[in-house]
């Protein structure tokens, strides 16, 4: 064949249809079987779980919790519209934390029911469940769908260099004053779990965007703990995030509740 004929590199990638980078069916199967995990989405409202804990995250702050291992924590809407970002580490060893980006390459963009939380390098395993996401939003026509693993949080030095103001109260302050109340450190704030956040990309630009969340009080994320967790979250200051970060306007911020049950043995 004469080289005028031959494809470009260029022409055989744009030809061949995408490739699943993992190839998740391997993936190590849930403890106790995907049957245990179906029956969890309902075991706290059949009464089979029991309250332990449960507390308010204010509007534009965080809070931290421990959860054991076994145990199930919900994110709850409580009074209305507002989207949290989450961190999580192992309890007994806070250089194990959540792996937003490994989480991505696993599972999907936005998680929901049945997605795991991987911790990162060198331990990655699952640090968590999602046992019953009550949105369960799916992705819409502008390819948004909520729950992201690709947005970080919001946080004082970008929002400088673009408003050349200080403002510490966005969730990477507040996921920070929460980890030095836990002894941790700045350093020990990671990507999040933009809870309740509904994001994608726009098909002209490629550019993150957000839309209103479409959480409506009662909804919650619940997770079930693999192993001994130090959880935190923070209600982020832009609310519902109908508004651009950096964008001017007062957004309005809600609390959210959490809630921690212990299952049945």
């Amino acid at each position: 064949m004469s080289s005028q004929h031959q494809l470009s590199r260029k022409d055989i990638t744009r030809q061949t249809k995408p490739i699943l980078c993992y190839a998740v069916e391997n993936l190590p199967v849930k403890k106790g079987g995907d049957e245990l995990y179906a029956a969890l989405r309902t075991a706290v409202n059949d009464g089979k779980a029991t309250l332990v804990e449960k507390l308010e995250i204010p509007a534009k702050d965080a809070r931290s919790w421990e959860v054991k291992a076994g145990h199930i924590w919900r994110i709850v809407c409580t009074h209305g519209p507002q989207v949290a970002d989450m961190n999580c580490w192992s309890l007994s060893n806070p250089k194990e934390r959540f792996y937003s980006s490994k989480t991505r390459q696993i599972h999907a963009t936005h998680l929901t029911t049945g997605d795991r939380l991987w911790s990162n390098m060198p331990y990655l395993r699952p640090l968590a469940t999602i046992t019953e996401d009550t949105i369960a939003y799916g992705f819409d026509d502008d390819g948004a769908g909520v729950h992201d693993v690709i947005g970080s949080r919001c946080d004082p030095y970008t929002h400088f260099l673009m408003t050349g103001e200080d403002y510490n109260h966005c969730c990477h302050s507040n996921l920070t004053r929460a980890a030095i109340h836990d002894e941790l450190t700045e350093m020990d704030v990671h990507d999040v779990l933009n809870v309740f956040m509904c994001t994608g990309f726009t098909r002209d630009t490629n550019q993150y965007f957000t839309k209103p969340s479409p959480v409506e009080v009662g909804d919650y994320i619940e997770f079930l703990a693999e192993t001994d967790l130090l959880v935190s979250a923070s209600t982020c200051p832009q609310g519902d995030v109908s508004m651009a970060c950096g964008g001017g306007g007062e957004p309005d911020v809600y609390p959210l509740g959490v809630e921690i049950y212990k299952l049945e043995d």
